[in-house]
């Protein structure tokens, strides 16, 4: 498994796998919310890649290289156009980790982040993570991310795997979520 930052000619294996893998985290729930998972465009994954980060975890298929996850992080100025992070936004002063006050300067978005199926619980999450800390920590001290609170897999996975911090729970067009912090410092 090569765990590594995208590049431009990743583009439509990584519009592949979100388009495979979009509602993954509404598959199983009782509730239709009428929300699907986030997607990105084309000129929004290149903006990602040339400005902030996607790391990717590719495998050789016997056929090539294939993309079978990544994780985005981003600063705030290209997610602070989506209501749902404005609204993170206006309170992310209210949170401290290790006595520090998380700020828009201080801090980035993680996430989203997905990984082909037949690949899940194979440490590909934990080494995308850890690959997307490295990187980060140069600019930013927090990375923070929000799971729909029905969404136990990841919740699990974010909390277990990659140590983060819940650090509130919040309620956006109807639908609960938890927000957490991951230490990049």
């Amino acid at each position: 498994m090569n765990i590594r930052l995208a590049h431009l000619g990743d583009l439509n294996q990584l519009q592949e796998l979100e388009q495979t893998n979009l509602n993954d985290e509404l598959s199983g729930s009782e509730q239709s919310y009428g929300l699907d998972g986030q997607t990105f465009g084309s000129a929004e994954l290149k903006l990602l890649i040339s400005e902030h980060w996607i790391v990717v975890a590719e495998q050789d298929n016997g056929e090539g290289k294939e993309i079978v996850g990544y994780v985005i992080a981003g600063g705030w100025r290209f997610f602070e156009s989506w209501p749902v992070y404005r609204n993170i936004l206006r309170r992310l002063g209210d949170f401290t980790v290790g006595g520090t006050k998380i700020t828009k300067a201080n801090s980035c978005q993680y996430g989203p982040i997905w990984i082909k199926k037949s690949c899940r619980g194979k440490g590909i999450f934990e080494a995308m993570v850890n690959y997307l800390k490295l990187q980060v920590q140069p600019r930013f001290q927090f990375m923070l991310t929000f799971i729909a609170e029905d969404n136990l897999v990841s919740f699990s996975a974010h909390t277990n795997k990659a140590s983060m911090q819940v650090l509130d729970f919040f309620t956006f067009d109807d639908r609960d979520y938890y927000l957490l912090a991951l230490a990049a410092k």
